[in-house]
């Protein structure tokens, strides 16, 4: 039977994007570029987010694709943030149909209508891109924000790219599964903390160097750890946005520490049932709490 330190290897492994997902990524990303440079005047786009950050969880959703926008569309500038995305969204419409485009807060989302298999696989193709127009204002970028009164949030997406690389230095290369794992766990758990980007910012902070060298001691005491800091003020990392957290209610806060509690609790009796070689168990208990993808063998 396999250990529970290797059952984490390949749960670790299994998260990590293969070749097939990243060529079907880079084919659906290519359509959409094509679509929006048909649309309006782009003077670059790049893939950004979890994806570009490699912090991405299966299956694959959501993938961010910035669409930095020329002079000639800065008339948006002085509209309602929604002129522009309801834009983007009839121009992606008229692409993939109306039912597979949605307007989300800052970006819209084109959903291919890939549907995850009984054991949570999708043959490798990606679920869903979210193309988020933007302007460059020289330091930074901004972008549509409905949520706020401004109408427009700046962002750096390359300073969170540069701070993720550096705690995966720091961390003996293990940070980046770690959050990939914590992602998966609040996937598998009704998305108790929002967005999964507060995962990332909260690791930055709560996941100290060294690297432990145990993934169950490790994934423990960040449970503990997030449990216990989820209701704080989480920041932008780049200093421009809004709060990262500021979708997370008092109350949302109290149930995702109350997961997250749980979370813990469940990972110490894992523990427990490893050290008494009750290793079977220990597999099974872990997997309830991350899913199918976990491995039993």
């Amino acid at each position: 039977m396999i250990t529970v330190q290797d059952a984490f290897k390949k749960f670790r492994s299994r998260l990590e994007l293969n070749d097939r997902e990243q060529q079907d990524a880079s084919h659906r990303q290519q359509d959409i570029r094509r679509v929006m440079k048909g649309a309006f005047a782009v003077d670059r786009d790049f893939l950004t987010g979890s994806y570009a950050r490699h912090t991405k969880t299966k299956p694959l959703k959501d993938v961010d694709i910035f669409c930095v926008l020329g002079d000639s569309e800065r008339h948006y500038r002085d509209k309602a943030p929604s002129a522009l995305l309801a834009d983007v969204e009839k121009a992606l419409a008229d692409e993939y149909g109306k039912d597979n485009v949605c307007q989300q807060r800052r970006s819209v989302c084109v959903d291919f209508g890939i549907r995850e298999d009984e054991n949570g696989e999708t043959d490798d193709k990606v679920v869903s891109f979210d193309v988020v127009p933007a302007f460059d204002e020289g330091k930074h970028y901004e972008i549509p924000d409905k949520d706020i009164s401004a109408g427009w949030t700046k962002t750096d997406p390359e300073v969170h790219a540069d701070k993720a690389v550096a705690a995966q230095k720091a961390y003996d290369r293990e940070w980046k599964g770690l959050v990939r794992m914590m992602k998966s766990w609040n996937r598998e758990q009704g998305k108790p903390i929002k967005p999964g980007f507060l995962i990332e910012v909260m690791a930055l902070d709560v996941l100290y160097p060294p690297w432990g060298g145990s993934y169950a001691r490790e994934m423990q005491a960040f449970f503990a750890t997030l449990a216990a800091r989820i209701s704080e003020r989480w920041p932008d990392p780049a200093g421009l946005g809004p709060d990262v957290s500021d979708r997370m209610t008092p109350q949302m806060c109290a149930d995702a520490k109350n997961a997250l509690l749980a979370a813990e609790q469940n990972a110490t009796y894992a523990i427990r049932l490893e050290r008494e070689g009750k290793n079977g168990e220990a597999l099974r208990t872990w997997r309830n709490m991350f899913g199918k993808l976990f491995p039993l063998s």
